[in-house]
């Protein structure tokens, strides 16, 4: 019988040493460094293929959640997404952009729900939101969600035009290009497409890297049917682009417009191109997706070859990644 004890408790003990090394075991900077490369270059594989296997506590853990759930995030994942960020807030409570991205996880969640776990999942996000700003009010991305929820979301659900103004009046003093572009999608929201455009153009010309605020005012001529206005905006955009060195979302967004409009599809597909052989790539912007409709355009332009090699492009990057999600399709 002391032997059957002895032959249980030697492995207990191993395991038990295993997990107190595990639970103490300090994620190197430059692994959570070179996930983050992948993430923001859209190499979702790889990033899941480094950042999975590392402990869920522990120095870096954190980080190592909140990067996971921004890659489901990428790959449009939401309920996985949502738990990665609620383990990230878990472990780090004090940190104002895993709780944004735990809000914006939420938020995606709540809008491909039912009903009844929309409106909780939409006051989970809401809190989320409101605790990123409360930990860091200078946040400007954190603010700017927060104010678009304000400005979107009805009474009952937490919004109203005045909690979004004061946003606003917050981003006035951290970032006047995002304040503008909340002033204008308040207006919208309001159906004032006057005071919207002026805003949003406002937006890009204040904006240090105006080239995707370029693309919102597209998109808003893209709503109003006014075609030549939609083009001179994404000529701009294209200009803007031209002399920024960060200026990869606006090439994304603006190819985004112009497929949603059935407009230019030869200029969609440089704009892509040109994306994808720059160097500022963004999860905001993800390498994978760009590649998919880069795809679809070369098909519509009667490319067949060059389509499928976006495709097979798309899929050494991000294999579970299920292109019928995306909005442009």
């Amino acid at each position: 019988m002391r032997r059957i004890a002895r032959a249980i408790a030697l492995p207990l003990a191993c395991l038990a040493m295993a997990t107190a090394a595990n639970a103490s075991a300090q994620i190197p900077a430059a692994t959570l460094t070179q996930a983050n490369t992948y993430l923001q270059n859209g190499q979702a594989d790889q990033a899941l293929a480094l950042l999975t296997p590392l402990p869920a506590t522990g120095a870096g853990a954190d980080e190592a959640q909140n990067l996971l759930c921004r890659v489901r995030f990428e790959l449009q994942q939401w309920s996985q997404a949502v738990a990665e960020c609620q383990q990230a807030v878990k472990l780090n409570n004090k940190n104002s952009d895993y709780f944004m991205w735990l809000g914006r996880a939420l938020g995606q969640q709540a809008s491909h729900a039912s009903f009844l776990s929309a409106y909780g999942d939409a006051k989970k996000s809401l809190a989320a939101m409101q605790t990123a700003v409360q930990l860091n009010p200078q946040n400007g991305p954190a603010l700017s969600d927060l104010g678009d929820y304000y400005a979107q979301a009805p009474g009952i659900a937490g919004g109203g035009t005045s909690k979004a103004q004061q946003i606003a009046s917050q981003l006035d003093k951290v970032d006047a290009g995002r304040a503008a572009q909340l002033r204008g999608d308040i207006a919208m929201a309001a159906k004032d497409y006057t005071t919207a455009e002026a805003q949003y153009k406002l937006a890009a010309t204040t904006s240090p890297h105006p080239a995707d605020k370029w693309t919102v005012l597209a998109n808003f001529y893209l709503g109003r049917q006014r075609w030549s206005d939609l083009d001179s905006a994404i000529n701009n955009c294209m200009s803007a682009a031209q002399r920024d060195k960060h200026p990869g979302v606006g090439l994304y967004d603006g190819a985004g417009v112009l497929i949603a409009a059935k407009r230019n599809p030869q200029l969609a597909a440089t704009m892509l191109e040109d994306y994808l052989a720059g160097s500022s790539k963004s999860e905001e912007a993800p390498a994978f997706i760009a590649h998919v409709r880069l795809g679809q355009l070369k098909r519509q332009l009667g490319d067949a070859a060059g389509a499928q090699q976006e495709f097979a492009a798309a899929a050494a990057m991000a294999r579970e990644y299920n292109p019928a999600q995306d909005s442009n399709h």
